[in-house]
């Protein structure tokens, strides 16, 4: 107990004297700037500050399927991505100006449930019998990833005439919050993503089906010796998982990108996979806390720096590569805490 409090005083003090020469080091710029320039760093700021919650929230739903399919199932799924893209071209084929013309409030709701169901079945049929090799489900998730995008293109291309498809937004118009012209679909999509996220935590809290989750999180085997099928709890949980991926996907192509994208899997997957690392694999909480590191570091580069865009995935990579560095277990540890 001596040597835990000591570690943490230690960790405040360092927390202080960085804040500190940070803000001593920002006030000492600002002064010497011109009027010009301060002008232009207050936009930037403002542009930072709303780009990056909105980026933010809907990169906390994305990271929160994979936090769960970790902490739950004990599995790194690098499909995740994929199951990003799938949930993105569903919606159009659903859609309006897709296969099945259906209108936005019912594609949203279909596509993820129809992506849910398929990561269920790649669950079973790829990643059950081997769940116990972690190293063979980073390969054959990886594999799967690859088959989603070429079967994407082969459907797309066989229905639609093309691979790249322009989304549909869910709502026109824009709104000027802090001086910063905002869309509309951006801005409730946001709001939407951050109650998604409060009910996916709530119920993880609360249900018998949470609860079990977070048995199983925590020791398996006892879990099992008190009656809880784990195999349907794993499924359960990648349905959960992927239904979450798609959701995400169908929110940023829609209201940031506006296209969907064959090869688009792979920032995403790669963002989340820096925020599960950043928060502590199988957080929740900590998935919270480290999409909005991540998604406001991505848009500070973004806005920042003149060809930042190019740099946004790199950032994702350094903030993995330095927490893995400094603090392996991310800021609240391995353990999923599911609260």
């Amino acid at each position: 107990m001596p040597l835990i409090q000591s570690t943490r005083k230690r960790s405040l003090v360092i927390t202080v004297v960085a804040t500190v020469i940070i803000l001593a080091v920002v006030s000492t710029w600002w002064i010497y700037l011109s009027p010009v320039e301060r002008a232009s760093t207050l936009v930037k700021i403002k542009l930072i500050t709303i780009n990056g919650a909105m980026a933010s929230a809907v990169l906390a739903l994305l990271a929160l399927g994979f936090t769960l399919s970790y902490g739950v199932a004990n599995v790194v799924n690098m499909a995740h991505g994929a199951l990003f893209m799938l949930g993105a071209y569903m919606f159009f084929t659903l859609g309006p100006l897709g296969f099945f013309r259906l209108e936005l409030l019912p594609s949203l709701i279909l596509a993820p449930i129809f992506v849910g169901i398929v990561g269920g079945i790649v669950y079973l049929l790829t990643i059950h019998p081997i769940v116990e090799d972690e190293l063979a489900v980073l390969v054959a998730t990886i594999g799967v990833a690859i088959i989603f995008q070429q079967l994407v293109i082969i459907v797309s291309e066989e229905l639609f005439g093309r691979a790249y498809l322009a989304v549909p937004s869910f709502l026109p118009g824009y709104t000027t919050l802090l001086g910063v012209k905002v869309a509309n679909s951006r801005l409730l999509i946001s709001v939407v993503s951050v109650v998604l996220f409060a009910i996916v935590s709530i119920f993880v809290a609360k249900t018998k089906i949470g609860r079990s989750m977070r048995a199983v999180s925590q020791d398996r085997e006892v879990a099992m010796l008190m009656g809880i099928n784990t195999t349907r709890l794993y499924i359960i949980t990648m349905v959960i998982s992927a239904s979450l991926a798609a959701t995400a996907g169908i929110f940023i192509t829609s209201s940031t990108t506006g296209t969907a994208d064959p090869a688009m899997w792979l920032f995403p997957l790669v963002s989340s996979f820096a925020v599960v690392i950043l928060g502590g694999l199988g957080s929740i909480k900590g998935t919270f806390i480290g999409a909005f590191i991540v998604g406001y570091a991505q848009n500070a580069v973004i806005i920042i720096f003149t060809r930042g865009s190019f740099l946004a995935g790199a950032v994702s990579l350094a903030i993995m590569i330095l927490v893995l560095l400094l603090r392996p277990k991310g800021i609240f540890g391995k353990r999923i805490e599911l609260e």
